[in-house]
């Protein structure tokens, strides 16, 4: 029986096998890297006021590329913890929205801020979009969007505990809302916090540069209303 032994084709077929492998192999590599999630990591804060401490911790951010390709959407998923301590704080009842003791322009709940009868600290996000966010602070609730919530589910706990939800936030250029993430009334002095874990936050409609911080907000009810709000370090979310 006769064989066929060529070793100058056998080289060739090698070659070009390791070739083809390794274009596959850069191809993946290119695509992974295209669409790898960035991990975002951000410091600790506290302030403290008239009355109580605020504190958010354990804070991040981890930004993707939205799936459907589009320039005009990305996901961030964010977690964190926000806490205060609260010194002193009248017995206060949960109920609708009714604005401040004073309800006036000045001390009225704005979107960092949503008095209901009983003292609470919240936590969200601002989200701005082509805007560079760093700046904003203070009372700017009344000039900015309507504030954005957990849907309708509202949260869920996540294996370890932890608070997880998703959100839809459509923005275009120019625009900054209020993502409120969650919220824990106050009904005596202590300490209340509120954690939550990968809360999934999907911007959609903004072609441009988008950057979002967190704020961290507590409103003490009673004679002396007292609202403050501690902000984190803006980071870029695509």
């Amino acid at each position: 029986m006769s064989e066929n032994r060529n070793p100058g084709l056998r080289r060739g077929a090698k070659i070009a096998g390791v070739g083809a492998a390794a274009a596959v192999a850069i191809g993946l590599l290119s695509t992974g890297a295209a669409s790898a999630d960035v991990f975002v990591p951000l410091p600790d804060g506290q302030k403290a006021g008239p009355g109580y401490t605020l504190g958010h911790v354990a804070s991040s951010a981890i930004v993707s590329p939205s799936l459907a390709a589009n320039g005009a959407g990305r996901v961030v998923w964010v977690s964190g913890k926000a806490w205060a301590d609260v010194t002193v704080t009248p017995e206060g009842e949960v109920g609708p929205n009714n604005g401040s003791p004073t309800d006036d322009a000045e001390n009225s709940g704005t979107n960092n801020s949503s008095t209901h009868g009983a003292s609470q600290l919240n936590t969200g996000y601002i989200v701005g979009c082509q805007l560079d966010v760093s700046g904003l602070g203070g009372d700017l609730g009344a000039s900015l969007n309507a504030p954005l919530g957990l849907g309708s589910d509202g949260p869920s706990l996540g294996a370890d505990g932890g608070i997880t939800g998703s959100i839809t936030v459509p923005i275009s250029a120019g625009q900054v809302k209020w993502v409120e993430v969650g919220t824990k009334d106050i009904t005596k002095a202590g300490r209340y916090a509120y954690d939550y874990q990968d809360v999934q936050m999907e911007i959609q409609g903004c072609g441009g540069y988008a950057q979002a911080r967190s704020y961290t907000n507590v409103e003490i009810i009673g004679n002396n209303y007292v609202k403050g709000t501690l902000y984190g370090q803006p980071f870029s979310i695509g």
